[in-house]
């Protein structure tokens, strides 16, 4: 791999969920690209139905918790170092969690969005997430009082399976600007779509990077995977760093099936 980043000095780098398990943020899937977590939400049942937006808020009062209290691990510090040798093109973090901000990272495009803002989805007014739970917590206290002893596991986008509990009973936030019931996090759910300029944006850095380097991530969902699509059609290099498998296996030129936080310290 040290000879491969050699070669190819300027990269553009997407990063998945494994980057970010070392925090102690969980990841989505197993070495084989299994899921292993409960159903996620689905961006149209999240528009459409009060009970999902209920039973979103409720699970995310904790889930919130344990994705701001986490904090950058040696291999986000490891790529903000690469960032500041002007090794990286662009980083495509398919993270919603914020670390490589933490670590003094930069130039991040974050193809899925940010857990810590929240938009009205009529008046597109953007609050803070740490002012949007306070809210929760006031109008939620029996649930916060559950959530935080009940020993619940928490999932790696903020949300967390707190399945017994009476959805209809959770108050959701409102919006401080129009007071309208429709908050909803400033992220892409399963089943929405990455605004069109990100795509564009990721696609111009593959076209002037030398090479396309995959950390921690399986690449089973497609808008991350596309980017190793558009790779291919512009003859550029590809590696990965993962444990486990990655939808892109059969695309890279070279591959470390290994520790991420180890791979990166060595090289």
């Amino acid at each position: 791999m040290r000879a491969f980043l050699q070669k190819h000095p300027r990269v553009v780098v997407i990063t998945g969920a494994g980057l970010s398990a070392e925090s102690g943020i969980p990841t989505y899937r197993d070495a084989q690209g299994n899921w292993l977590r409960r159903e996620p939400i689905q961006h149209q049942r999240f528009i459409q139905e009060l009970s999902e937006r209920q039973r979103y808020w409720a699970r995310s009062m904790l889930g919130w918790k344990l994705v701001s209290a986490s904090q950058a691990n040696s291999a986000h510090k490891s790529l903000a170092r690469w960032e500041q040798e002007g090794r990286i093109e662009l980083l495509i973090s398919q993270n919603v969690d914020g670390l490589h901000r933490k670590a003094g990272s930069n130039n991040v495009l974050n193809l899925h969005g940010r857990l810590d803002r929240v938009q009205c989805l009529n008046c597109y007014h953007i609050a803070q997430r740490e002012d949007v739970q306070s809210q929760l917590i006031s109008d939620n206290p029996e649930l916060w009082h559950y959530v935080r002893h009940a020993g619940i596991d928490a999932g790696p986008d903020g949300d967390a399976n707190v399945d017994d509990w009476d959805m209809s009973q959770v108050r959701c936030p409102v919006c401080p600007a129009c007071g309208q019931e429709a908050l909803k996090p400033d992220v892409v759910f399963f089943g929405g779509t990455v605004p069109k300029a990100r795509v564009e944006l990721a696609k111009a850095a593959i076209r002037k990077a030398d090479a396309l380097l995959i950390i921690g991530s399986s690449l089973m969902v497609f808008s991350g995977f596309r980017f190793c699509k558009y790779a291919q059609e512009m003859n550029k290099p590809m590696a990965a760093i993962n444990l486990g498998m990655t939808r892109a296996d059969e695309l890279l030129d070279l591959k470390l099936d290994m520790d991420i936080g180890e791979a990166l310290k060595a090289l």
